[in-house]
């Protein structure tokens, strides 16, 4: 996410690892340009999920679910982390707040893992192939936890906006590709968080935060199928959220997507949230996650 990514990895880990702050703190912002840094959210006491659910053997294969309290049918988001599509810098634990913050206004949340690219059986195909099956692990599992998925919205931070968005696009695969699978699961909205949808676009330098090289770590070269201006039009309506002042994913890439996509059919919109980073677009109490929220409750229809 960042230039240099050991760095970051190695704060979140640390950062993950222990708790300092309650999670109902309003956010603090000690970064550059009073902008959020890591720990500003990373500290926070984090909340824990009411079930973890296995869809394959890898100790990442997880998905967290949140429940609201009652008996439902809760309305619910599919949700997916960030982080350069690298294990090592973050997993399903960073979306923890959001997750917490959307399950107390009655909303349950399906936080999906997957493997990255620096994971064995991550890159192409395996990262995708996990979140297809961890997306699709949703519909087994609605029934029995009173989920209602009939209006399902993903929502997506950085490289996951790229993979909510994709998930999105799986009826538009082509044929022949090995990430294909039949009857995916049907998302009707998708709220990308300074996502990196355009592969093509972050694998030309100077690229982004995460670099060019990670991006044909994922891809393999391939853009046909991993990329989603490729798949377009998707069919559902997406937006775009991002932080002006976001260090890491370039301003310039949402509409650089919404563009061809509107052109194509869809029905996209961009939302820029000034005096915003990165950090913010996943922190309960920031102006950035206000307006996701605002998106995420207009889509499920409360």
């Amino acid at each position: 996410m960042f230039a240099t990514a050991k760095p970051l990895a190695l704060a979140l880990a640390l950062a993950l690892a222990g708790c300092a702050m309650s999670s109902d703190a309003p956010p603090a912002a000690t970064g550059p340009d009073g902008l959020m840094a890591w720990p500003d959210l990373l500290e926070r006491e984090r909340p824990e999920p009411q079930a973890e659910i296995r869809y394959g053997p890898d100790s990442v294969q997880v998905v967290d679910l949140w429940l609201p309290e009652g008996s439902g049918p809760h309305p619910t988001v599919l949700m997916v982390h960030g982080g350069c599509w690298q294990t090592e810098i973050a997993d399903r634990r960073i979306m923890a707040w959001i997750a917490e913050d959307l399950r107390r206004r009655g909303i349950a949340v399906w936080n999906i893992d997957y493997r990255g690219v620096d994971r064995e059986g991550g890159g192409y195909p395996g990262t995708f192939l996990d979140a297809a099956a961890a997306a699709d692990a949703l519909r087994a599992q609605a029934p029995r936890r009173n989920l209602d998925i009939s209006r399902l919205v993903a929502i997506g931070h950085s490289a996951g906006g790229h993979l909510a968005l994709w998930l999105a696009g799986r009826p538009r695969l082509p044929a022949r590709s090995p990430l294909r699978s039949g009857n995916p699961i049907p998302i009707r909205t998708v709220v990308s968080l300074g996502g990196l949808p355009d592969l093509e676009e972050a694998a030309r330098p100077p690229g982004t935060g995460c670099g060019t090289e990670v991006v044909a770590r994922l891809t393999g070269g391939r853009f046909d199928d991993t990329s989603v201006p490729r798949l377009a039009p998707l069919g559902v309506g997406q937006v775009l959220i991002n932080g002006l002042q976001d260090r890491i994913i370039p301003t310039a890439y949402a509409e650089g997507y919404a563009r061809p996509m509107r052109a194509a059919g869809d029905r996209v919109r961009v939302r820029m949230i000034d005096r915003t980073g990165h950090v913010e677009l996943i922190s309960p109490g920031t102006a950035a996650w206000a307006a996701a929220v605002e998106e995420i409750e207009k889509a499920l229809g409360q």
